[in-house]
């Protein structure tokens, strides 16, 4: 279920109340924690928060760079959590144990977390994924994984 709305406000607006509210909370908690560097703006029909090409033009699709997205698809809400998860095996491992340590149930994808609730996540995780990189940093690491 991708969106064609093309503000951050207009998709939430566009989405039933009771996930509006799921996709406003974990907005809160991305905007809250995540470093300074990275742009919030609407890409692929999802909330991306990126770096964008002026600050980083070298990326493989020729688009900003983007560290989390987070989209309400047909099912369920996915998180994706590229610093986290998706840059290399190492980084996607740990996450992957310390999910399942949490006790929570783990419904992931490539790159991403799925869930329905707030309650599905846990969240200590999540916001450490959120901190884990500076643009700086997730530059580097995006240019290792390339090598």
């Amino acid at each position: 279920m991708q969106s064609t709305e093309k503000t951050v406000a207009a998709y939430i607006k566009s989405l039933p109340p009771e996930r509006a509210a799921i996709i406003l909370e974990i907005r809160g908690l991305v905007n809250k924690n995540i470093k300074p560097g990275f742009d919030e703006t609407m890409r692929s029909g999802m909330i991306s928060w990126e770096i964008p090409l002026e600050k980083y033009p070298d990326t493989y699709n020729k688009k900003p760079l983007n560290y989390i997205s987070l989209a309400a698809q047909k099912n369920n809400i996915s998180l994706y959590l590229m610093g986290c998860y998706a840059v290399n095996a190492e980084e996607r491992e740990a996450f992957e144990k310390a999910y399942a340590a949490s006790g929570k149930r783990m419904d992931i994808g490539k790159s991403c977390v799925r869930f329905r609730k707030i309650e599905d996540l846990p969240m200590a995780l999540i916001v450490k994924c959120i901190k884990r990189y500076s643009q700086k940093e997730f530059i580097q690491v995006y240019e290792n994984s390339r090598n």
